[in-house]
C-alpha cells in the first residue's frame, strides 16, 4: 500500500488568528495555523480537512478545525455533528466563538459555519477580518488550527489563507482543477504576499501521477510567480474513503489501515515537522 511518503491581511488581524488558543500566564509556542484551500469545488477539500485534522488529533495534538466555507459549510455533516451555534451566530452577536465549538473524533475541536446562507458567502473583508480577530478571544490551548476555506478566490479565502502560516492547496488530476489551483496560487502570491504554498494531490491513482500534477504546477509557478511550492503528499482514490464519507466518519478513524487513511497519517507526520514562525 502507498504512500511512502489586492492587499495583505493587516498584521494585527493575522496575529488574532495565529494567537487564538493561548491561555495561561507564561509563554507557550504559538499554534500552527494551516489553511486548506482549492481553486475549484469538488476536489475533496472538506474530506482532506476533516481527515487531516483528525489524524493530527490522533497524535495527541490539541487540534481545532474551523469550517471557513461560510455559505456552503459541511464539515459538521461529514463528521455527523449537529451544531446548535455556528459562525453566522457569532457574527450576529448571538453567541461567542467558544459557544460554537463541538467535540469531534479523537478530541478534535470543530467550529462549524452556516450552510445555505447567501449573506455568509458574501461577507465583506471587514467581516472576514472580524472572524479572524475572534480567535484571539479563545481561552483554549491549541497546538494546530486547520482552517478549511471555500473554493475559489473570494475574500474569505484570501483573508483566511493570508492570515495562516501555511496554505495547502488541494488539486486533482483534472484540467479545470489544475488551472484553478494555479489561479488561486497566483492571487495569493501576487495580491496577498503568500510566499510559500503546499500542494496536496487528491484522488490520484498512484504517487507518480501525484508528482506529475505537482511538477506541472511548480514549472509554471517558477516561471511566472514569486512563490515557492512544496509537495506535501498525495491521497489515493479509495473506496474505503467513499464509504467513510457516506457513514459520516473520518476514514482515519473508521478504516485506519486503508490506503487513504495511511496517506493522511503520513501527511499529518509531515505537518508535524513544520516549524511555526517566531
Amino acid at each position: 500500500m502507498w504512500p511512502s511518503e489586492s492587499q495583505r491581511v493587516p498584521e494585527d488581524q493575522a496575529a488574532g488568528l495565529r494567537l487564538g488558543g493561548y491561555s495561561g500566564t507564561g509563554p507557550r509556542p504559538p499554534p500552527k495555523v494551516i489553511a486548506v484551500a482549492s481553486g475549484k469545488g469538488g476536489v475533496g477539500k472538506t474530506t482532506v480537512s476533516v481527515n487531516l485534522s483528525t489524524a493530527i488529533a490522533q497524535t495527541g495534538r490539541k487540534t481545532l478545525l474551523l469550517d471557513g466555507d461560510m455559505g456552503l459549510a459541511n464539515v459538521d455533516v461529514l463528521l455527523g455533528l449537529t451544531p446548535a451555534w455556528n459562525l453566522s451566530h457569532v457574527l450576529e452577536g448571538r453567541c461567542s466563538l467558544e459557544d460554537t465549538i463541538l467535540e469531534g473524533p479523537a478530541g478534535l475541536m470543530v467550529v462549524p459555519a452556516a450552510s445555505g446562507k447567501k449573506n455568509m458567502a458574501e461577507l465583506t473583508p471587514a467581516e472576514n477580518a472580524g472572524i479572524v480577530r475572534a480567535f484571539s478571544e479563545l481561552r483554549r490551548e491549541i497546538d494546530v488550527l486547520i482552517v478549511e476555506t471555500a473554493a475559489g478566490i473570494a475574500d474569505s479565502v484570501t483573508t483566511l489563507s493570508a492570515a495562516s502560516q501555511e496554505v495547502v492547496v488541494v488539486v486533482t488530476n483534472d484540467p479545470a482543477s489544475i488551472t484553478d489551483a494555479y489561479a488561486l496560487i497566483k492571487v495569493l502570491s501576487r495580491d496577498h504576499g503568500v510566499q510559500r504554498i503546499q500542494v496536496l494531490a487528491n484522488q490520484v491513482a498512484n504517487l507518480g501521477e501525484a508528482r506529475e500534477i505537482y511538477a506541472g504546477l511548480e514549472r509554471v509557478s517558477e516561471r511566472f510567480l514569486d512563490v515557492t511550492l512544496a509537495f506535501v503528499g498525495a491521497v489515493p482514490y479509495d473506496d474505503w474513503l467513499k464509504t467513510a464519507v457516506r457513514r459520516q466518519k473520518p476514514v482515519v478513524e473508521l478504516y485506519p489501515g486503508s490506503p487513504s487513511a495511511l496517506a493522511f497519517q503520513a501527511i499529518a507526520r509531515r505537518v508535524e515537522s513544520w516549524v511555526p514562525p517566531t
